[in-house]
């Protein structure tokens, strides 16, 4: 990956976390970061309703490759950065809560999970092995992330919309505290829920979320017909819906937490080729495919850092994860106590195109072609689209 094809995210007022700020002092609330430059604060304060519609997956470069004519790139503002990492996981977590990784904590899909014993996945909140819910061994979504819900902190009537597959997940009624929760099984039923939540006279903030387009790259590809088929078909739901709203008074922005690039089965890294590195971790690896959280032994360190250095050299990046907080790569400010432990003592980010894959024994699942969570610029980068309505 050449240095022009890098991007990194940027919190001083760039990112989907400085967006929330906006939102957030448009709302009466309150915000650790600074808000999005050059996004009109004062006039996005004047409406009745904001929507923000996420549309999981949606990178900027995609937009600009495929969205022509598309009611998305009619509105697009720009870019923004999304988080480190640019996957699901962190993304849609800083949208809940207006903060960054430094703060909430949830670092990637994969988390090692010190103060309960083992590697969850983090979302669904099960054991990475597979399982029941971690709620019903008596453990608190609370005590795991390590942030307040975003609705709590403003002063706007808020609905938070989600797939019915996850309406009554742990993690959504962590996050939904203080909102209404509502849900969809298909596109038609996302929209007209949307439609109902911008009725009555309340100033109101409704958080809407689109799992599908991101569904279709992992399992086809990014570069896709069925993924931009999809593209498609939610532009042309999404111009009726723009229609419907006019004149009730609603902004409409719609962005992404990450974007997406394809891998070919050659370009997987199994660590079950590599005995030598294997033996030097003391636990799975963490994080995603593209940011791998390394844990260490520490009689193994150098043998650690010269095998990455030789034999991985054209794969990925090595830092020390300690030296990535110092980077500020997961935020500004304070970290959270849980940070650390969540990181791993190296990280490994890979170049171009490349995957990193450890696999435990019970996990028979075949990869996937689409993937996110790195730091090319069509992974960091997602749009920034604004639709203004008047009453």
């Amino acid at each position: 990956m050449k240095s022009k094809d890098i991007c990194l995210p940027d919190y001083n007022g760039g990112s989907i976390v400085n967006l929330m700020s906006s939102i957030a002092v448009a709302s009466g609330g309150r915000t650790l970061y600074s808000p999005l430059k050059d996004f009109g604060l004062e006039e996005l304060k004047k409406y009745k309703n904001i929507i923000l519609v996420v549309v999981d997956g949606l990178g900027y470069n995609y937009l600009k490759k495929n969205g022509k004519g598309s009611v998305f790139n009619e509105n697009l503002r720009g870019s923004m950065t999304s988080v480190f990492l640019p996957t699901t996981a962190c993304a849609i977590t800083s949208f809940l809560t207006g903060v960054a990784p430094q703060q909430h904590a949830f670092t990637g899909w994969n988390i090692n999970l010190k103060e309960v014993g083992l590697i969850s996945k983090i979302l669904p909140f099960i054991p990475r092995v597979g399982g029941d819910v971690l709620s019903k061994q008596d453990i608190k979504m609370s005590q795991i992330i390590m942030a307040e819900s975003f609705v709590s902190k403003i002063k706007r009537k808020s609905f938070i919309l989600n797939p019915q597959a996850v309406f009554n997940s742990d993690f959504t009624n962590y996050i939904a505290k203080g909102a209404k929760k509502l849900k969809y099984k298909t596109l038609q039923q996302f929209f007209n829920q949307l439609k109902k939540s911008i009725h009555g006279s309340d100033r109101k903030y409704i958080y809407a979320y689109w799992p599908e387009f991101d569904k279709n790259a992992h399992e086809t590809g990014v570069g896709s017909k069925k993924t931009l088929d999809h593209f498609k078909k939610l532009d042309r739901e999404f111009k009726k819906f723009v229609k419907f709203v006019n004149g009730t008074d609603t902004i409409v922005i719609v962005t992404s937490d990450h974007g997406f690039i394809d891998t070919p089965l050659n370009r997987i890294i199994k660590l079950e080729n590599h005995p030598e590195l294997e033996e030097c971790l003391s636990l799975p690896v963490c994080g995603e495919g593209r940011v791998a959280y390394c844990y260490v032994r520490a009689s193994k360190i150098k043998q650690f850092e010269k095998y990455i250095k030789i034999k991985f050299k054209n794969y990925c990046w090595m830092y020390k994860s300690e030296e990535l907080i110092k980077k500020n790569m997961f935020g500004l400010f304070k970290p959270s106590s849980k940070l650390s432990n969540r990181i791993g003592d190296y990280v490994l980010i890979m170049k171009e195109n490349y995957i990193f894959r450890d696999k435990l024994l019970n996990e028979d699942k075949e990869p996937h072609i689409g993937h996110h969570a790195g730091i090319s610029k069509d992974e960091m980068l997602v749009p920034l689209v604004v639709i203004k309505n008047n009453s």
